[in-house]
């Protein structure tokens, strides 16, 4: 599923990215409506999540614009909440209105709930990413299987696997891995990390060496 996070805002951007991306969505990013009108001219994207103030074009306009030509679902941010301008928003062909500051997690929540209703989210396929000749990760069903044998992991190293896996080929640094699968929960030291890849290497056996330790950096999740 491909997203568009239009805001002027760097910082809105960077916590909608990350959390969608850590949904398994394909996010790209516009900084004002001018630049995400054209996007949807030269693209297409299963849902916009768009700010109104903004400089170059706003986005209650912006929307109107991109109405003309598609019919995208749109999740609207303001940081005004006040009836008229939630009804205004609605008039404008938004399918959802997000009062800032947001929880990015109810935020991922209406986004699947708008996702369903309007079709685009088949809830009968599953995100599957094949590893190997016979290691499968099913991101949908939350589950790992290496010749058809499910692995038998925790919570915490379905996270760890499930976000270095999705972003395999990257150089991934201490720092992000503890941020993007602990945040907030995380309390510890960087042996925390270093723990459990030594028990997900463990678990994957025979694909243990699909981790590599990047020394000085972090890890990294290798490409076939």
């Amino acid at each position: 599923m491909r997203l568009l996070v239009v805001d002027d805002e760097k910082g809105i951007r960077d916590l909608i990215h990350k959390y969608a991306q850590f949904e398994g969505y394909d996010v790209h990013e516009a900084s004002d409506g001018m630049e995400a009108v054209e996007k949807c001219r030269t693209g297409s994207y299963d849902l916009i999540i768009m700010d109104v103030m903004m400089p170059e074009l706003d986005g209650f306009s912006a929307v109107r614009e991109i109405r003309k030509t598609n019919d995208t679902p749109v999740i609207m941010l303001s940081a005004r909440g006040e009836e008229y301008d939630r009804i205004h928003g609605f008039e404008s062909g938004v399918d959802d209105y997000v009062v800032k500051p947001f929880s990015p997690r109810e935020l991922m929540m209406r986004i699947s709930a708008i996702l369903k209703r309007s079709g685009k989210d088949d809830s009968q396929s599953h995100d599957t990413l094949k590893v190997g000749n016979d290691m499968l990760i099913d991101f949908t069903a939350r589950q790992v299987t290496i010749a058809g044998k499910a692995l038998d992991l925790s919570p915490k190293e379905y996270d760890l696997l499930f976000f270095m896996a999705r972003n395999r080929g990257i150089a991934l640094t201490r720092e992000r891995l503890l941020s993007e699968v602990w945040g907030y929960d995380f309390f510890g030291d960087d042996r925390t990390l270093d723990t459990h890849i030594k028990l997900l290497r463990r678990e994957l056996g025979e694909y243990a060496d699909h981790i590599t330790t990047l020394r000085g950096v972090g890890y990294r999740f290798e490409k076939d």
